[in-house]
């Protein structure tokens, strides 16, 4: 079987190396992939985007199944160009995939589906967008409702915070046309989580919890990145809560976009904010995140080719995903500067070393490989993950891990797992 794998993050190393593990996966394309995938699959250089030229791949190279590892492409509608070629993609439609590209549209269908979230209101307008913020008054959450690689939300602590993001956004277009439109909900308190689950239309089944940690700098500082480090499972969403969280924020969206027609499958990711008034779903999104995608599937012990072919032929089988007992922490290994402008073409050592701890996989995300070496290509470089019988067991195996690759100005955050070692004790 040919698999073929979008995408070129931490995330999609992840994704080729626990496919190459099913003896029927003869070959996997990486595209464009990076230094890790270029281990397990051949990369070929197609843009994520590129849907015209991802499709001349699954044709050249008769790929038998198209996994979207980032949102860009389920966007795009390479799910739908998919079907459309009689080609299993393990991914929802672009319909279902403005869960994660507008935020507009996923509020609207958390609404819809009596799914709990945060009061919220959409603008088109800028000045419109300032008056609300104005007597609505601070905390506030802006959100640019299109793609901005999970940094177009600022949380404004004043009123002059969420101004200056709404000038930033609509105004001075950072964020492209994604900012053109925003959202403003009210800010929820409380600690978040991630919860993930496969889906086939109709049925799914839930993944271990996890935690992400966005914020760049230890003590949760610092601007936002698109992930510093995550673990599994999170104490604040203990095993016996899965299948009431399941209930309440995984099923009611299965149900709205079937009747939508357009029934999701593939991955399905809340993100939420434990409340003192019970969970709330800040956000879906519509694929592994990535660091979370990594713990997690150093954690899944099921066939992920068996239940990736059996979400996108609406048979899946609750009992196809099985996870090892064993804490999973990642730690994610950043270029300087980042997540500003940051430096390439740095020399990374000690990979293979690390690599070869016990319980231990390094992969790469921001690296390019060539001429003997491996160097940085991205900010996000590396996310160093580990297993462990214990959360503070798998945090100290990881930080061992990543304190033996090195590259100029090599910098991560310390306290990866700390809230929950806190929780646990």
């Amino acid at each position: 079987m040919n698999v073929l794998v979008i995408g070129s993050g931490g995330r999609e190393h992840a994704l080729c190396w626990k496919l190459s593990q099913n003896p029927r996966v003869s070959r996997i394309i990486a595209a464009p992939g990076n230094g890790g995938t270029a281990r397990v699959a051949r990369n070929v250089v197609v843009k994520d985007g590129d849907i015209e030229g991802l499709m001349a791949l699954v044709r050249d190279e008769r790929i038998d199944l198209v996994v979207a590892g980032p949102e860009a492409p389920l966007v795009a509608g390479i799910a739908d160009a998919c079907a459309r070629a009689g080609v299993p993609c393990f991914g929802p439609d672009a319909f279902a995939a403005q869960l994660e590209g507008s935020k507009a549209f996923a509020k609207t269908v958390m609404r819809e589906a009596g799914v709990p979230t945060a009061p919220f209101e959409v603008f088109d307008d800028a000045e419109a967008a300032k008056t609300y913020a104005r007597s609505h008054g601070a905390p506030l959450v802006v959100k640019a409702d299109g793609l901005a690689a999970g940094k177009g939300v600022v949380v404004a602590k004043t009123v002059e915070e969420a101004l200056a993001a709404i000038d930033d956004m609509m105004v001075a277009k950072h964020f492209g046309a994604a900012g053109g439109r925003v959202v403003l909900e009210d800010a929820l308190a409380g600690e978040e989580a991630s919860f993930l689950a496969f889906c086939d239309g109709e049925r799914y089944a839930v993944l271990p919890s996890a935690q992400d940690h966005k914020a760049a700098y230890d003590g949760d500082e610092g601007p936002n990145t698109g992930g510093m480090g995550a673990y599994s499972p999170a104490p604040v969403l203990p095993r016996e809560r899965w299948n009431q969280t399941a209930e309440l924020c995984i099923a009611p969206i299965l149900k709205r976009m079937a009747e939508l027609g357009h029934p999701f499958k593939g991955v399905l990711y809340a993100g939420l904010m434990f409340t003192a008034n019970g969970p709330m779903v800040l956000e879906y999104n519509v694929r592994f995140g990535d660091p979370e995608c990594q713990p997690l599937l150093m954690r899944l012990d099921g066939d992920l080719l068996e239940i990736m072919l059996a979400c996108a032929g609406g048979r899946l089988d609750p009992s196809m995903v099985r996870v090892r007992p064993e804490t999973a922490l990642c730690v994610v290994v950043a270029a300087p500067g980042y997540p500003g402008a940051y430096p390439k073409g740095m020399e990374i050592s000690g990979l293979d070393e690390a690599d070869a701890m016990a319980g231990v996989k390094v992969f790469q995300a921001g690296t390019k490989a060539g001429d003997g070496e491996t160097v940085t290509s991205g900010g996000r470089v590396l996310g160093v993950t580990a297993l462990g019988a214990t959360l503070a067991e798998a945090k100290k195996r990881a930080y061992e891990a990543a304190s033996m690759v090195h590259f100029d100005g090599c910098r991560f955050r310390r306290d990866i797992g700390d809230k929950g070692i806190a929780r646990s004790k």
